[in-house]
């Protein structure tokens, strides 16, 4: 047999051509230059994974090579002869007019994919490409296909495009805005809680970085959408974090929200794409607001309480005649106008649970001083740093008590005197000290006999602190707490 006879469409058998090559001495993977190219073809043929089928113009198998017997499970001598129907289900019988029809007119098929039958009766996955073949002068006289079978192919892509549509189902579920992009910031997906929060629906392929119509910094400032945090993220290959941005919608509403971007990689580290979540925060910065309006209408209550009481005890001071009466009205006082200095910084920070340390000592510093001798001077030196509210009032008390016992006692025979003020930070530790140039006292054994130390000591264990005098070489009273 011949090429010649191979393109006529006659019935042929590829295993011809090797076993016509072994009788006469020479297998077919000798290179000795006299083998004949019809051998060469017919075991390329037949070694090939894909089954390789010729037919004629009837729908008759011609030729069937060892892949089609090992996909199809038909051998050559069961399948040569019959018509190509043997392979196809029921359903896709009429499919093959349509096939011959092609063929007869000269035309390929590439790729079509389409399900074929075993001898088994098992179904499975195949992409033929079927071809016309010619005789010597150009007539169409049968059709060569390779089949190769995609069954798992299809099976993978199936439990891909399901895994992908779980996904997309759980997406769309989250109450949050999400979004995905490819790698160069072009929106690939969103679910509708993004089109919820943007008030727009997002263009796939076209829109960038953002599924929102502008977008500005919490200041209110533009953000242009190149520098949003997705784009910092895809940029700068990294998640991004504690960021907050305002979307503004097309209708003018805005949007307070918080992003959070992270790129996606493929399974070579390269940036494939990214997914943001979008969190709306409108809810909480509404509660904010609420929270501040109360507080500040708390604070300013408070603040009207304690001047009233301010005025209450300067008008007791005033009126009393007995010298022990005005000293315990004027100590009173002197305590209130340091709790009403500790609920000025309240009112002034932004935070509702933390306060400026050094906002509160020079607040206590400045209203204790306008209780004193005009020659007495209170020196603060610069304190940074927050703490807790709950510290604040206890805070405050105490100093005002060791200010004032300062101003008492620490003149050191001197006209002029001057009380210096500061807090010293150790790691987790925190120093508040006053010092005098006076004699300095010793706490064992005047604490019985002043009030004041009392107050300033039984503060102390509220704020399980340490509280000590030291007496050179100056009067130093600290108090030592976390």
């Amino acid at each position: 047999m011949n090429a010649d006879e191979l393109t006529a469409g006659r019935t042929w058998d590829p295993t011809q051509f090797v076993r016509h090559a072994e009788t006469n001495g020479a297998g077919p993977d000798e290179t000795d230059g006299s083998e004949d190219p019809a051998q060469r073809l017919a075991a390329i043929v037949d070694s090939s994974d894909d089954a390789i089928i010729s037919k004629n113009l009837d729908g008759i198998i011609m030729t069937w090579n060892r892949g089609a017997e090992r996909i199809f499970g038909y051998t050559a001598e069961e399948a040569i002869g019959k018509p190509v129907t043997i392979l196809k289900p029921p359903d896709r019988v009429d499919e093959e007019p349509g096939i011959l029809a092609r063929i007869r007119r000269g035309e390929r098929i590439d790729h079509y994919e389409t399900v074929r039958r075993r001898k088994d009766g098992t179904l499975i996955d195949v992409s033929l490409t079927v071809s016309p073949v010619k005789d010597r002068i150009g007539r169409v006289v049968g059709a060569s296909k390779i089949a190769r079978d995609i069954t798992e192919r299809k099976r993978f892509e199936a439990e891909l495009s399901a895994s992908e549509r779980r996904l997309q189902e759980l997406l769309a579920a989250i109450p949050a805005a999400i979004y995905t992009t490819d790698a160069q910031g072009k929106i690939t997906y969103f679910n509708e809680a993004a089109v919820a929060l943007a008030g727009r629906t997002p263009i796939l392929g076209s829109d960038e970085w953002c599924v929102t119509w502008k977008l500005y910094n919490p200041d209110g400032t533009p953000l242009p959408h190149d520098r949003c945090p997705m784009a910092v993220a895809l940029r700068e290959g990294r998640p991004i974090r504690n960021a907050e941005a305002v979307a503004e919608r097309p209708d003018g509403t805005r949007v307070p929200f918080i992003p959070y971007p992270t790129p996606l990689r493929d399974a070579s580290g390269k940036i494939v794409g990214a997914v943001n979540m979008l969190v709306d925060i409108s809810e909480r910065r509404q509660a904010e607001t609420q929270q501040q309006i109360l507080l500040k209408e708390l604070n300013h209550r408070v603040k009207n309480n304690m001047q009233t009481l301010q005025s209450l005890l300067h008008m007791a001071t005033r009126q009393t005649h007995n010298p022990e009466a005005r000293r315990v009205l004027a100590d009173a006082t002197g305590r209130v106008t340091a709790m009403a200095a500790a609920q000025r910084v309240f009112y002034a920070t932004a935070n509702a649970a933390r306060f400026s340390v050094g906002d509160l000592i020079n607040a206590v510093c400045e209203a204790t001083q306008q209780t004193l001798p005009s020659d007495v001077t209170i020196v603060c030196a610069p304190a940074s740093g927050e703490l807790s509210n709950e510290t604040a009032m206890p805070l405050a008390l105490i100093l005002n008590e060791l200010l004032t016992n300062a101003a008492k006692y620490g003149r050191n025979g001197r006209g002029q005197s001057t009380i210096r003020v500061g807090l010293e930070n150790g790691g987790d530790q925190h120093v508040l000290y006053v010092e005098d140039d006076g004699p300095g006292f010793d706490l064992q054994a005047v604490r019985n006999h002043s009030s004041g130390l009392r107050l300033v000591q039984g503060l102390a264990r509220q704020l399980r602190a340490e509280f000590n005098v030291t007496r050179s070489p100056a009067t130093r009273c600290m108090l030592r707490f976390l």
